[in-house]
């Protein structure tokens, strides 16, 4: 694991070389033609050192302690991790993930897996059937030139086990392909075999290849209609029962480890329990969670549907996103108007939740009381403000918090990440 990290740590490293230039949002204009690095260890502060608004920052202290607590309740639980990469697509925090412990990084397309090796991951789990040629000729190539590397996918359907095969065996790929049986959440749910009996038909055709290797079973409880406590734990039990089935059944048998996968953002604490309930099998199992989001949270929809509100005694997540705009105008009494909209602020589940005001006096804080977002233009936040807000004006900072980690870090190519006084002190690359 440290000869992993070590080559994704050197990877991301390389990410300090890149210029500083036009690309980047919100960036200095005085620093362009710098390296990120050298910018970084100038250790501007956002407020002060010459950043334009919109800005978004990762705040440096619920980063790190995100990570921490994710590693421990991983560690407490006996499980695996395989935070979904597509989250946040910053090998910077992929980094730091494998350091506090991730067994490597979840992925759902091809283009997200050929980031993730750009950046010297050697474990990827890939949570979706993969049927494309040109994407199964790059795998077999990766495969084959390297040994240590480990790739697990999801298989769904007979057609598409043969599609991976006959794509395989034309690029004469000389590893076989680690794939894991997909049950869906239930009937009208997304991908997936339905039933226990589609997901052995499926193994069945599995069997018949020559270039594929069953390993497990998968989902994601995400997926069950009408989710609720019972529906999830009674499907992850599905899911177990179908993994200690098939190894009866002796459909394990190529396998070095049995592979159970599962565990978005909203259930990871029923995982936790139905995985600890998984009977000893013929090997050993490795009970992989995929939990994503986690890694920034947010001011909305995941911090309203966590597992550690059901668990507060095993800790709680803090929210990372800090959306720094600036009020450009203030056309009638009880309306203001920000420079962040739609291009800078995810908008799919929630609008943006004022919190604090930066004076542009004074460069005092308060919080955001009396100030609200009743909707975003491309460009602009519409704000309503009551009486408490009055004092608003024309040139002030409000801090926005975000909801919808995925659709916020797509937005921005380089995040400053800073310190609670302000501090920068790294940025954060994605590559979406």
């Amino acid at each position: 694991m440290a000869a992993e990290n070590s080559t994704a740590s050197t990877a991301a490293r390389r990410l300090g070389d890149e210029r500083i230039d036009h690309r980047f949002k919100a960036l200095p204009p005085d620093a362009e033609g710098r390296t990120v690095g050298e910018l970084a260890a100038e250790r501007r502060n956002l407020f002060t050192g010459g950043f334009t608004t919109p800005v978004l920052a990762l705040s440096a202290e619920a980063l790190e302690h995100n990570l921490a607590l994710m590693e421990r309740y991983a560690a407490v639980h006996g499980l695996a991790f395989a935070p979904h990469g597509k989250t946040s697509m910053a090998p910077q925090l992929f980094e730091r993930q494998l350091a506090r412990g991730a067994w490597g990084i979840t992925a759902a397309v091809p283009h997200q897996a050929r980031v993730y090796r750009a950046f010297g991951i050697q474990r990827i789990f890939l949570a979706n059937e993969l049927v494309d040629p040109a994407a199964l000729r790059w795998l077999a190539g990766e495969l084959d030139a390297d040994p240590g590397f480990r790739f697990v996918c999801y298989v769904d359907s007979a057609r598409g086990v043969e599609l991976m095969d006959e794509a395989l065996a034309a690029h004469g790929a000389r590893r076989p392909v680690d794939v894991v049986v997909e049950l869906a959440g239930g009937a009208g749910a997304r991908t997936g075999a339905r039933t226990p009996a589609d997901c052995a038909a499926v193994a069945d055709a599995v069997a018949n290849t020559s270039r594929l290797r069953l390993v497990g079973v998968a989902g994601y409880e995400g997926e069950v209609p009408r989710s609720d406590n019972d529906r999830v734990r009674a499907w992850l039990r599905q899911l177990t029962a179908l993994a200690a089935e098939f190894d009866k059944a002796g459909r394990f048998a190529d396998a070095e480890e049995i592979v159970v996968s599962a565990g978005g953002s909203a259930w990871f604490d029923a995982v936790a329990d139905v995985f600890a309930e998984l009977p000893e099998l013929s090997r050993t199992v490795l009970k992989l969670l995929r939990s994503g989001a986690y890694v920034s949270h947010d001011d909305g929809h995941y911090r309203r549907i966590t597992p550690f509100n059901r668990i507060p005694e095993e800790g709680a997540l803090q929210p990372a996103f800090q959306l720094w705009a600036q009020v450009v105008s203030r056309p009638e009494p009880g309306q203001a108007f920000l420079n962040a909209g739609k291009r800078d602020a995810a908008y799919d589940l929630d609008l943006p939740e004022p919190h604090l005001v930066r004076s542009a006096r004074d460069g005092s804080l308060r919080p955001a009381a009396g100030v609200s977002v009743t909707a975003l233009s491309d460009q602009h936040a519409w704000l309503a403000l009551t009486d408490e807000a009055a004092d608003l004006e024309v040139g002030d900072w409000v801090c926005l918090g975000l909801s919808h980690p995925c659709t916020s870090f797509d937005k921005w190519q380089l995040i400053p990440l800073a310190e609670a006084d302000g501090t920068v002190t790294d940025y954060i690359r994605t590559f979406f």
